[in-house]
């Protein structure tokens, strides 16, 4: 049984939302405000489980962040218990590929009355809003950045992300529309969820067994350590600084993402 109440405490929602499309696009946000990502487990070499009661054990209960595939199973089981009609969908991120990517990222969709709407409470690079799956809808993130979906003809859906907080109109200074990924409507089953995250979190040639990553949505931007690089974007304001002492490290891991790392897991995480 989902302890719905421990989920809402979790993500700082002091009510169960509406089950319509602005309460979505609430609990999403506030999901990703108070849940960080990051692939600690992966580079540690712990494994990823993604069955409903690990998940909720490692990113409710033990206060702790995790990739795609656990946020998304933590997401999907609060949806359900709010009433929602959600399941499970299979994505192939583009950035910064040349050839067609694998599916390594899940997404939900979740249908409200007679429409369709795409949430992810689980991609780390960037915050994108809720939006309807329809053919060119495009929707503006806090941070300024806007996102557009686009019908594929040979991919499916294809989001695209153009601009963010640092362009002076959000919209039309800031680069390109750049692919953030492609995905069908196809049914996805547990096995499939289960193939795709056991590639994810083993493969050499997954980022994710060779980079170590945090990440946490901010009111108007997003904050993140990328290996020992900080970078943080709020509004207009952006920094980055190479982190090089190892207790800095455990710092700032604990203050900006809640996760307390021991200094011997720094060690192993081998980034100093």
């Amino acid at each position: 049984m989902f302890d719905l109440d421990a989920y809402l405490a979790r993500i700082n929602l002091p009510a169960r939302v509406t089950p319509d499309a602005e309460g979505l696009g609430r609990l999403q946000r506030e999901h990703r405000l108070a849940i960080p990502f990051e692939n600690l487990d992966v580079r540690l070499g712990r494994g990823i489980a993604i069955d409903s009661a690990s998940v909720f054990a490692k990113l409710v209960t033990a206060k702790r962040g995790g990739y795609c595939f656990e946020h998304n199973r933590l997401f999907m089981d609060a949806l359900a218990a709010l009433g929602f009609r959600v399941r499970p969908l299979l994505a192939r991120v583009w950035l910064g590929v040349a050839d067609t990517p694998p599916l390594t990222h899940t997404l939900s969709l979740v249908t409200i009355g007679d429409r369709d709407w795409i949430a992810d409470a689980g991609f780390g690079g960037s915050y994108a809003p809720v939006m309807a799956l329809a053919d060119g809808w495009e929707a503006e993130a806090p941070d300024g950045a806007w996102f557009r979906l686009d019908r594929d003809p040979r991919h499916g859906w294809m989001l695209h992300r153009k601009g963010d907080a640092g362009s002076t109109d959000g919209r039309g200074t800031g680069p390109g529309w750049q692919p953030q990924y492609s995905f069908h409507e196809t049914e996805v089953f547990d096995g499939d969820l289960a193939l795709s995250n056991h590639w994810t979190s083993t493969a050499p040639a997954s980022r994710f067994t060779q980079v170590t990553i945090a990440s946490i949505v901010l009111p108007h931007g997003l904050a993140g350590l990328t290996d020992r690089r900080y970078h943080r974007r709020a509004g207009d304001n952006r920094s980055e600084a190479e982190i090089t002492d190892p207790r800095v490290y455990r710092m700032r891991m604990s203050l900006m993402f809640g996760i307390d790392l021991t200094p011997e897991e720094v060690v192993q995480l081998g980034l100093f």
